[in-house]
C-alpha cells in the first residue's frame, strides 16, 4: 500500500482498462482498528502489509457499485462491513451497520450522505474535518482537477449538484481522495469550488 498525506493514511489500486482509470481503496490506521474504505483487491504485498499495520475491524462501503473486493476481504479478516442506510433493502451483501448523514462510524470519522447520483445515498467521509473521501460523484480522471459522474449516471443531476455543493462548503477540507481516478492532497477546498463552479 502507497503512504498518502497522513502517517496514518494508504492507499492501492486496480487499473480499469475500461475506464482508464484507477479504482482506489483506503486504509486508516488507528489504534482502536484500521479501517478500509470501497477496497479494490488486495496484492499479496498488500496483504503482508495490512497484516503488519493490525489487520482490518471495519470495511466502509460508500455505495453498491463499490463492493469490489469487500466480501472477500471481510470473510478473510473477520471484519466487519457499513453501508449506505438508503440501499439497505437492496444491498447486494449482508452488512453489520447502515450510515446516514451526520452519523460517525468512530470517532473523527463523520457521513456525508450524498444525492442524486447512480445509487440512492452514497456516502462521503470526513476525516478529522480535512479529509474527504468519495465514492462515485466525485472522481478525477484527469490529474489535478476534480468531476463528477456524467448525466446518464446520475439519478437527478440537480441533487447530485446540490450535493456537490455542501462538500464545497466544507471550510477545512485540504485533501480529496477519490474511489476513481486521481487524488488531490492539496487545496482540496479550492477544487471542490472549481468543480462546483462548472456544473
Amino acid at each position: 500500500m502507497k503512504s498518502l498525506h497522513r502517517p496514518d493514511l494508504y492507499t492501492w489500486s486496480c487499473f480499469n482498462p475500461t475506464r482508464n482509470i484507477d479504482f482506489n481503496g483506503f486504509a486508516w490506521i488507528r489504534p482502536e482498528g484500521n479501517i478500509l474504505i470501497d477496497p479494490v483487491a488486495l496484492s499479496n504485498h498488500d496483504w503482508n502489509h495490512l497484516e503488519s499495520l493490525g489487520g482490518v475491524v471495519w470495511i466502509v462501503l460508500t455505495n453498491s457499485d463499490h463492493l469490489r473486493s469487500a466480501k472477500e476481504i471481510a470473510n478473510q479478516t473477520y471484519a466487519k462491513i457499513a453501508a449506505p442506510l438508503a440501499e439497505k433493502e437492496n444491498f447486494p451483501i449482508p452488512c453489520d451497520r447502515w450510515l446516514t448523514d451526520g452519523e460517525e462510524l468512530v470517532p473523527g470519522l463523520k457521513v456525508i450522505e450524498l444525492q442524486g447520483s447512480k445509487t440512492p445515498g452514497e456516502l462521503a467521509l470526513l476525516l478529522e474535518e480535512t479529509t474527504l473521501i468519495t465514492g462515485d460523484l466525485v472522481r478525477s480522471p484527469s490529474a489535478g482537477s476534480l468531476t463528477i459522474l456524467p448525466d446518464n449516471k446520475l439519478l437527478n443531476r440537480e441533487q447530485a449538484i446540490a450535493s456537490v455543493r455542501s462538500l464545497a462548503e466544507l471550510t477545512k477540507v485540504q485533501a480529496v481522495l477519490v474511489g476513481d481516478g486521481w487524488s488531490v492532497f492539496r487545496d482540496g477546498r479550492e477544487r471542490l469550488q472549481e468543480l462546483v463552479a462548472t456544473l
